[in-house]
Parts: C-alpha cells; sequence; structure tokens
C-alpha cells in the first residue's frame, strides 16, 4: 500500500466514531421517524400499525393546538433574539473594560448558564408564584398589585421569554467578548485622535468588526430558540389555554404519553422542515447583508 492509499485508510479511521454516531443518534432515527409517520404507530400496539399514507400530515395541519404551537414559538423567537443578543453584547462591553472586580462579574454574568434549564425554570417558579412569590412581594413594595405571571395566558409566555433571555445571555456574553478582545486597539486610538467619539467608535469598528461573530450566535440561538421546550414543560406544562405550547413539546408528549408515535412522527418532519426553512433564510439575509457592504 503506498503512502497515500495509507494516510486516507488512516483518516477514515480519525472520522469512524463521528460517522458511527451520527448515523446511529440522527441519520437512522430521523429514517425510522419518516416512515413511521406514515403508520398510525402506536406504542402501546407496536404490531397493528398499518400504512396511513398523508394522513398523520393532513391531520397536523389542521390540528389546533400544532398550529398554535407555531405560533406561540415565532412570538417567542420573535423577542428573545433581539433581547437576548442585546443583553449579551452589553454584558460584554461591560466586562471588557479593565476595572477591579472584573473576573466577579465574568463568573456572575454567566453563572446562570451553569445551571441546568430545569433547575432553573424550577427556582423561578418560587419567584414569580402569584400568591407568595418573590417578585410580587417586591412589587408591592412599589404599591403595584400581584400580578398573574404564568397563569395567566398573556404574560405566561413573556415570563418565559425574561426567563431564558437572563439564563443564556452569559453563554453569548463570552462569545461576543472573545470577539471584542480580537479587535486591534490600534483601531480606536485611530478614531480617537480623528476626534471620533464613543458611539462613533462603536458603530463604526466595534459592530462591523463583531458582523462575523453575531452571525454566528443568531444563528445558534435562532436554531435554540425555534427547540424551545423544558422551560414550558416544567413551568406551565404548555398552558394556560396553550399559551406557552411549543411544538417540541407538543411532539413529546403526543409521542410519549398519548403514544401516537406516528402522528407525533409526522408533526416532527414538518416541524424538522420548518426549522431548516428558517435557518436558510436566515443565512440569506445575512449573507445578503454582507454583499451590500
Amino acid at each position: 500500500m503506498n503512502q497515500k492509499g495509507w494516510r486516507k485508510q488512516v483518516g477514515w479511521l480519525y472520522i469512524l466514531p463521528a460517522l458511527i454516531l451520527l448515523l446511529a443518534f440522527l441519520i437512522i432515527p430521523f429514517a425510522m421517524s419518516i416512515s413511521y409517520s406514515f403508520t398510525d404507530y402506536n406504542l402501546l400496539l407496536p404490531a397493528a400499525k398499518k400504512f396511513v399514507g398523508f394522513q398523520n400530515y393532513v391531520q397536523t395541519l389542521k390540528d389546533p393546538v400544532f398550529l398554535q404551537s407555531l405560533r406561540n414559538v415565532l412570538q417567542f423567537t420573535v423577542f428573545i433574539i433581539p433581547i437576548q443578543l442585546g443583553i449579551a453584547l452589553g454584558l460584554a462591553l461591560i466586562v471588557n473594560k479593565k476595572r477591579p472586580g472584573n473576573m466577579f462579574f465574568k463568573i456572575s454574568f454567566f453563572a446562570p448558564v451553569v445551571v441546568s434549564l430545569t433547575v432553573t425554570s424550577v427556582l423561578w417558579l418560587y419567584i414569580v408564584n402569584p400568591n407568595q412569590g418573590l417578585l410580587n412581594s417586591i412589587l408591592g413594595l412599589f404599591h403595584i398589585k400581584p400580578q398573574p405571571f404564568l397563569t395567566s395566558s398573556k404574560q405566561a409566555m413573556f415570563v418565559i421569554i425574561g426567563i431564558s433571555a437572563w439564563q443564556g445571555a452569559g453563554y453569548q456574553m463570552l462569545i461576543f467578548l472573545s470577539g471584542l478582545q480580537a479587535i486591534p486597539h490600534s483601531l480606536y486610538e485611530a478614531a480617537e485622535l480623528d476626534g471620533a467619539n464613543a458611539w462613533q467608535r462603536f458603530k463604526n469598528i466595534t459592530m462591523p468588526s463583531l458582523r462575523p461573530t453575531t452571525i454566528m450566535i443568531l444563528t445558534t440561538t435562532l436554531i435554540s430558540a425555534l427547540n424551545l421546550m423544558t422551560q414550558s414543560m416544567v413551568m406551565t406544562q404548555g398552558g394556560p389555554d396553550n399559551a406557552t405550547m411549543t411544538p417540541i413539546y407538543y411532539i413529546y408528549r403526543t409521542g410519549f404519553t398519548d403514544r401516537q408515535l406516528g402522528f407525533a412522527s409526522a408533526m416532527s418532519v414538518i416541524y424538522g422542515i420548518i426549522i431548516i426553512i428558517f435557518t436558510i433564510i436566515q443565512r440569506k439575509l445575512t449573507n445578503k447583508g454582507e454583499e451590500d457592504e
């Protein structure tokens, strides 16, 4: 065997573990999901499943709960992306300055990311409890009447948005911070000598230099937002009145609580296509912005 062929085989050996994991946990489950989506597969009666064609897909597109969950996750995505990215960039700008106690602030801002979403959700349940919650007690000090928070169909999703932004901003902060520290300081010095104020330096140096970082954060935040599940499942169980029901949680509940795996598979295929479309649109828009510049 020549050296080129030997190197090729060694290369395949290096990527073989990743290929096996990809096959076992992504490709095969995806193929099985598509297969199940054309059947009436019930987990309690696996041997009785039969082919039903596109019936599950038609039922999915007519299901009011699934359609409501799409509206809910769209609302969550529209609000969480600017809020979370804005908070993350602001925190990164704060800790990017050399000042005493910077390490303390970095740890404090990043600490919520380390705690699991389940634990965070349970803790916030006590804080926003409408009867004995800490937040209503604080509002009472300012003579503001107690708020229903998660028990209100109008407020519940916004509470989840706020909690999610607080929990996830620390991770984006570190990525923004690495981008800020990669900007040559000489650019700021030259701009300052030319008489540029702080806002002009931020607009003309910081933001353009952070564009690649921002695009990467925007893409990951979009995908994460579309996969919202834990907060709704732990804090509200999709209520009240399905106001916080999300597609991922509804698919999980349909497949593993109601045992309708065929119907759940059809929903997962449709929602997977929606996520792909959203991601492609987002990439097209950001690439178009780069070309315009």
